[in-house]
């Protein structure tokens, strides 16, 4: 068949048959790509038939007919509706309910050669638009989301530029942890961090894993979006001391020994945490009416259920011997609205309870982090991390089937980071589909990521304009990226952040069109500026010329830290993993490091930061004091620095494009969160970023 039309319906479908890679030199997706990608879209073009139904199909989709299930509108803008033939809407009146009460009456233009046109509204929010038999969720959002100077002015401070700490939740430790981080040792971390002056506390993403197999733990590989991982709940919050005593009986030596390790074991803590809280759940809720549970389970609706049901099902079928992917499960169990699903759940009533009652407990953990953080002065409190997509065969996929794409994952094409590219093996939202059912799936997923936090991270925030996509079973390079309604997506993400009074960070590292950077602070997105990469060539740009519309930090979780940077350590890592750029050496690597500890040593030095000799090559002697007084005189808003810095720690939590050779995500801190802050040395850099925050500088006078 003709090679062009493929070509013409993959650029109606929003797929880039052309492409740049990080060098710089032009690509092409190939047909045979774009027929498996144009399949997983539910439009088939393997033959000329197939083409032209697809096309229809899609020009159908992209028209309408009628009121689309959503209407996104700028706050105080009219809006035109883009409709075919404007659906007989001329001279028509309309009626639109607004969320807070009352009501706007207008009527449409009887001009047939005007588009239909509704009055500008001055309320965001989601409204009701009706207009004869006909309605629509009308949206509203403001023209940015809420920002840190809204932030800080809520909470009374004159001071317009703020600092926090990020954490790896599971690496924090507590007494009676178990072995894994938990929401109470947030609570005390919280607590800690605005003891010294932060104003918000990062934390990697808590979205909730596979409960009857935690083999594959990385927190941006989730099952589920929308709910969080039950691993993070501390058992002694669930009914109390004593029943937590008696239901850890049996089992607390295996508890004492995960607590002690250095790196998490995942699968041990896991099946540890878990059989304490069934034991909890039975003991203390199972059939017993609970008003706080019920009205749980009632606000989480279907949502919840279908988690709960995925959960219950998983654990099952895997015990039966199955497959934990839902799309190798027996047919009947594949409908998550099936009659099969419906009858398990019923015979199962309480193991499907039992995974409710841990997402109860899980969310009333977080708020009490969350509570806590405020409580002790943060203006912004918790800043949560939004994953990229979550896993294809897992919860959010099965019980979502009609949004997320099947076939595909996001992955990224190989870059000067990642050699190789990488395909991450995560479903992602069908464009299509999301405007066809009013962007259902997506809202209820930023409602997920904003609940319980001030601020929410969004992982990849490129993926607001388009996201690679990797066939299954092909390598990265063999993907192409697909466009998504950036703009639609943009404005529910600044409606949500009102409405929730949470900032939002869009981490917009690696290859970025030019111009998108602009279109995120025009949002009211912070980007992310890294030390690493603020530079002008070889020389580290000076503090004032970093940018006032993105968070500063030294570094992140897929970055060295700044003392295994200054120590060369992650070069060792990628030697030994075989990660080095093509052609390069362990030795250049280690000359031109050398360069730029000394390029870096002079900016600290012209900063006023940094004085005398260059420093040894060692963690002991890495200026991380320096750094952060650096970081907190830059005109960022935020001012973000990895709890690893803090201690002045040289290995990073992740390396990517690895995954049993390094251990990834599985690093504890040495100290409990309670003396974690104190120790002299840690609390003189916290004091210097402090300072450099409210004085505008790193030397500690004030700027012009």
């Amino acid at each position: 068949m003709n090679d062009a039309d493929i070509f013409k319906l993959a650029r109606a479908a929003g797929i880039a048959i052309e492409w740049t890679d990080a060098y710089g030199k032009p690509q092409s997706v190939t047909p045979d790509t774009l027929r498996t990608i144009l399949k997983a879209l539910e439009l088939p073009c393997s033959t000329d038939t197939e083409c032209t139904e697809s096309a229809a199909r899609l020009e159908r989709n992209n028209a309408g007919s009628g009121l689309p299930a959503l209407l996104i509108a700028d706050l105080g803008h009219p809006l035109r509706l883009q409709l075919r033939q404007g659906d007989g809407l001329h001279g028509q009146a309309y009626r639109i309910e607004l969320e807070d009460g009352g009501s706007i009456e207008g009527r449409f233009s009887a001009d047939p050669s005007m588009p239909p046109e509704i009055v500008a509204i001055d309320r965001h929010g989601y409204h009701r638009l009706v207009v004869g038999d006909l309605e629509a969720t009308l949206a509203v959002a403001p023209s940015r989301c809420f920002g840190v100077g809204d932030a800080l002015q809520a909470a009374g401070k004159a001071n317009g530029r703020a600092w926090g700490l990020a954490v790896q939740l599971y690496s924090l430790r507590r007494d009676g942890d178990g072995g894994v981080g938990d929401f109470s040792a947030l609570a005390q971390m919280a607590g800690a961090a605005a003891a010294h002056g932060a104003a918000a506390l990062a934390i990697s993403p808590v979205h909730a894993g596979f409960s009857a197999s935690y083999m594959n733990f990385s927190p941006y590989s989730p099952s589920s979006r929308l709910f969080l991982n039950v691993l993070h709940i501390d058992p002694a919050q669930v009914a109390g001391a004593a029943a937590m005593a008696a239901a850890i009986a049996g089992s607390g030596a295996e508890f004492g020994r995960l607590e002690q390790l250095d790196l998490v074991d995942w699968p041990a803590a896991a099946a540890s945490r878990l059989t304490i809280l069934r034991r909890l759940y039975q003991r203390h809720f199972a059939g017993k009416h609970n008003a706080d549970f019920d009205a749980f389970r009632t606000r989480g609706g279907e949502a919840l259920e279908d988690h709960a049901r995925f959960e219950a099902l998983h654990e099952h079928l895997i015990a039966s011997g199955h497959s934990g992917d839902w799309r190798t499960w027996p047919a009947e169990y594949r409908d998550p609205r099936g009659a099969a699903v419906e009858a398990f759940a019923g015979k199962n009533a309480e193991q499907v309870g039992f995974h409710a009652f841990l997402q109860w407990q899980a969310a009333s953990g977080l708020a009490a982090a969350q509570q806590k953080a405020r409580d002790a002065g943060m203006p912004i409190g918790l800043i949560t991390d939004l994953a990229v997509g979550a896993e294809s065969g897992g919860s959010q996929a099965w019980s979502r089937q009609g949004e997320i794409i099947n076939g595909l994952s996001v992955g990224a094409p190989p870059d000067v980071m990642n050699v190789h590219g990488q395909s991450w093996g995560l479903g992602a939202f069908s464009p299509l589909a999301l405007k066809r059912t009013g962007y259902r799936a997506y809202i209820e997923m930023l409602r997920a990521a904003f609940a319980n936090a001030g601020g929410v991270r969004i992982d990849h925030v490129l993926g607001l304009a388009r996201l690679w996509l990797v066939p299954d079973g092909a390598s990265a390079l063999q993907g192409a990226y697909l466009h998504y309604p950036m703009e639609d997506l943009l404005r529910l993400v600044a409606l949500e952040s009102w409405r929730h009074r949470a900032i939002v960070i869009g981490e917009d590292l690696g290859t970025i069109p030019e111009g998108f950077g602009d279109r995120l602070a025009r949002a009211g997105l912070l980007g992310i500026r890294v030390l690493w990469f603020q530079r002008d060539g070889s020389r580290f740009l000076a503090p004032a010329e970093w940018s006032s519309q993105a968070m500063a930090t030294t570094t992140t979780h897929d970055l060295p830290t700044f003392a295994g940077w200054w120590e060369g350590r992650d070069i060792a890592w990628r030697t030994r993993l075989d990660l080095l750029a093509p052609g390069g050496s362990e030795a250049e690597e280690h000359r031109l490091r050398d360069q730029d500890r000394a390029a870096l040593w002079q900016g600290l030095r012209a900063s006023g930061c940094a004085h005398g000799e260059i420093p040894a090559a060692t963690p002991e002697q890495a200026p991380v004091t320096e750094a952060l007084a650096f970081l907190g005189a830059t005109p960022a808003p935020l001012a973000m620095v990895p709890i690893e810095d803090v201690l002045c720690l040289p290995e990073q939590p992740n390396v990517p494009g690895t995954v049993d050779s390094h251990p990834n995500w599985r690093r504890r801190l040495g100290q409990p969160v309670g003396r974690l802050l104190d120790e002299p040395q840690v609390a003189a850099r916290l004091a210097a970023l402090d300072r450099a925050r409210h004085n505008g500088n790193g030397n500690g006078s004030e700027t012009a």
